[in-house]
């Protein structure tokens, strides 16, 4: 089994217990709070919040537009927790520690969990602002090694091998497009398409783009893949919404350099290149500009869970 230091279930629980009413000790559903998408939480009713430092097994959220508190409180008359502030391995977590508060919610009753992102777009049709409703992921870290189900099992009531062919709910994702449709959104303002998870903090270069693209994935980012295998491997049903902040850089050729030299020695003026670069500053931007439809849309999506 793994070192009981790695997820001291009892003590987290037991600090929860202490700290919360009844009624908000056994939520149905999850939420994971993406880059600048902690607006979520002001949906909920009657919340309550604790820090992560006063929750055994809990480390630090250290990136800009992600808090460190664990909030509960009912949407309508569901009881839900949501994470503000999510945890990387690119932080130097480790994956236990990454992954440790998805298994703390299955423990506390959790059947459902929804998990937010802020994500490159890769697909050129997909515009700055789109929701991307995921239905299924690429994750070359879980090929090669960074896969946070390695190692003995958690549990040996758990299944070994996890099937991920059903990884996303399409029973959650009906009723996200009920939502959207019951809220009189533009179809446009949401998309389906494939997670590329990359362990990042370095956005992509262009010939990674490019080699994505082609692979299939729509939108990538850095966070996600490591909650999504471990709310399945605890029998969760998930479901993964992605707003695109940005479009990753991808030129539609490249222009030599060398060529660049030649045509000036030859006395031939060229227009100067100039590199495009992404940067977390408008990540941040977009979410929160997005952060209210974004919390309109699962707030509607929790009512219909459980109606």
């Amino acid at each position: 089994m793994h070192d009981s230091s790695d997820f001291p279930f009892d003590e987290t629980l037991s600090v929860l217990k202490s700290q919360l009413p009844a009624n908000l000790q056994s939520p149905r559903v999850g939420i994971i709070c993406g880059s600048g998408l902690s607006g979520l939480a002001s949906s909920l009713k009657d919340s309550v919040l604790i820090s992560y430092e006063k929750l055994p097994g809990f480390v630090q959220s250290t990136v800009p537009g992600h808090k460190s508190i664990l909030a509960f409180g009912l949407i309508g008359d569901v009881p839900v927790v949501a994470m503000l502030g999510r945890f990387h391995p690119y932080e130097g977590h480790k994956l236990s520690s990454v992954v440790y508060p998805v298994r703390v919610m299955a423990r506390m009753g959790v059947k459902y969990l929804i998990v937010t992102n802020a994500a490159g777009a890769l697909n050129p049709n997909l515009a700055v602002g789109t929701i991307v409703v995921i239905q299924d992921h690429i994750a070359l870290p879980n090929l090669t090694g960074m896969n946070p189900l390695l190692g003995p099992q958690i549990s040996d009531t758990y299944s070994r091998f996890i099937p991920l062919s059903d990884a996303y709910s399409r029973h959650l994702r009906r009723l996200l497009f009920l939502s959207a449709h019951n809220l009189l959104l533009p179809s446009n303002a949401l998309a389906e398409g494939v997670y590329a998870w990359v362990s990042g903090p370095t956005y992509e270069t262009a010939a990674e783009g490019r080699f994505l693209r082609a692979a299939g994935a729509d939108v990538v980012g850095m966070s996600t893949v490591p909650e999504v295998l471990t709310a399945r491997e605890e029998g969760m049903e998930v479901m993964v919404l992605s707003l695109v902040t940005n479009m990753v850089v991808i030129p539609d050729g490249y222009r030599s350099v060398r060529e660049e030299v030649e045509a000036e020695l030859a006395g031939k003026l060229t227009n100067p290149v100039l590199d495009e670069v992404v940067s977390h500053e408008e990540v941040l931007a977009l979410g929160k500009e997005k952060g209210d439809l974004m919390k309109t849309l699962v707030e509607k999506t929790i009512q219909l869970i459980t109606a």
